[in-house]
């Protein structure tokens, strides 16, 4: 029996159950079937919507939400979607909206609460979501979202001990995988004649973003051991304040979490510290040196389109290296990829590669890509770790940031505290990135007019 002789009550349950069985593709050919039927089917359009945004295509799942929207403006999982979609893409006054329903729906529900803090974060207004979360924390003070939701935005506003203190509640948010150390944890004071394990978590670009803190415990009396996964290894390998670096699980007395001696350091002073000193060994940087060789006498970029793709937002802060290409016709301009991931595929299999030299493909590690950055005239890259790497190094670098940045580039300005030679490019519209790429082309021009 073809689609079009089944009876749209069949075609709507083949749909859930393709939706519910994980098949997306049957799922959708089912759903579009039957909402040319039954084009007023708010919840299957809004299941549709859920379907496009798990996919990343994100407009497509704002016109499905739209459409489910106004055919029931007063169903909750419908309006509970469409707010998740519009924050996705920063229409924020919508989300806040349909949150301000279902609250009027269900008084104090924490997760609405949370989102809508979120929300205004995400508008760049830290004053107002850190007023708005801690008002809904008077009436759920052990809600873990909530206390997420406020250490972020206590972030960007810059007030860091409250921040990194409302931050401790990530363990308990699922932010994090919680550990099983068997080790007390240093909570401050003297370590004389013992060993503290400093853990890294999450990821590689907050290894290097708070390695700077190591510091903090320098003076202490104990010794400093910190386990490292390999692409960070040589390059953090000797960073002030660390006795040893090791691959497995060290030999300690005590452990503290990398981002909590952040928290230590602003109890104790407000003062942003600078970033930790890279360690690069000579033969990185001989290879950079062999890469660049053929290519003396033009001006030499770097460039990073994307990071790593597990994490859940990069969808958001990354662009196409198509967006990107554009920079190779500027005239006396040579591009090099400094990216390594899954993403370099489409890189090759389009041509790209003739255009814009891979060398992040190669590198080893960490070590490799700084001394590529120290050897090049410019480096332009998304909000990865790429961005803190040369804002570590401390050479010429641009960040492109999506309109809901990382809380260390905040909101606004073109510059932050953390990385004092970055200089910042905002996308002026959700998903957009021709704009602000244009912007980034004019400012390469005007450089190479000064390059000799």
């Amino acid at each position: 029996m073809t689609e079009a002789a089944l009876s749209p009550a069949v075609l709507r349950d083949k749909g859930l159950r393709a939706h519910m069985a994980g098949e997306p593709d049957a799922a959708m050919r089912a759903y579009a079937d039957y909402l040319a039927r039954v084009p007023g089917d708010a919840v299957i359009w809004s299941n549709l919507g859920a379907l496009h945004r798990k996919q990343g295509r994100h407009l497509q799942a704002r016109r499905a939400h739209d459409r489910a929207v106004q055919a029931d403006p007063w169903n909750e999982t419908v309006l509970n979607n469409a707010a998740n979609c519009y924050s996705d893409i920063g229409l924020y006054d919508r989300s806040i909206a349909l949150r301000q329903t279902l609250l009027a729906a269900r008084p104090g529900d924490p997760q609405q609460l949370a989102l809508i803090g979120r929300c205004l974060r995400g508008k760049g207004d830290y004053a107002g979501a850190i007023r708005w979360l801690t008002d809904a924390l008077g009436a759920h003070p052990d809600d873990p979202e909530l206390h997420m939701q406020l250490a972020f935005a206590q972030l960007g506003a810059g007030d860091y001990a409250a921040g990194f203190e409302s931050y401790r509640h990530r363990w308990r948010a699922g932010e994090v995988a919680p550990r099983d150390l068997h080790l007390p944890e240093w909570g401050g004071g003297d370590l004389a004649g013992k060993t503290i394990a400093v853990l890294p978590e999450q990821g590689f670009g907050d290894a290097i973003l708070f390695a700077r803190f190591v510091a903090h415990l320098k003076g202490r009396g104990g010794r400093v051991v910190m386990p490292l996964k390999a692409p960070l290894r040589r390059l953090l390998g000797g960073v002030d304040g660390v006795d040893e670096v090791t691959d497995r699980q060290p030999s300690a007395d005590l452990y503290v979490n990398m981002m909590d001696l952040a928290l230590s350091h602003f109890r104790e002073e407000g003062r942003i510290p600078p970033p930790a000193a890279l360690t690069i060994p000579e033969d990185s940087h001989a290879r950079a040196r062999q890469i660049l060789a053929p290519h003396a006498g033009t001006f030499n970029v770097g460039i990073v389109w994307t990071g790593s793709v597990t994490y859940k937002g990069n969808a958001f802060r990354s662009m196409s290296h198509r967006d990107v290409a554009p920079l190779a016709d500027l005239p006396g301009v040579q591009l090099f990829s400094l990216y390594k991931g899954p993403e370099l595929a489409p890189y090759h299999a389009d041509g790209t590669d003739a255009f814009i030299i891979d060398t992040g493909g190669s590198e080893r590690d960490f070590a490799d890509t700084a001394a590529m950055m120290q050897a090049l005239d410019l480096v332009i890259t998304t909000d990865t770790a790429t961005a803190h790497l040369a804002g570590s190094l401390g050479i010429p670098a641009w960040v492109v940031l999506h309109w809901d940045p990382f809380w260390v580039f905040r909101h606004a300005g073109e510059t932050t505290g953390w990385y004092p030679t970055l200089r910042l490019f905002r996308q002026e519209t959700p998903l957009d990135w021709s704009g602000v790429m244009a912007r980034v082309a004019q400012a390469v021009r005007t450089r190479t007019e000064d390059h000799p």
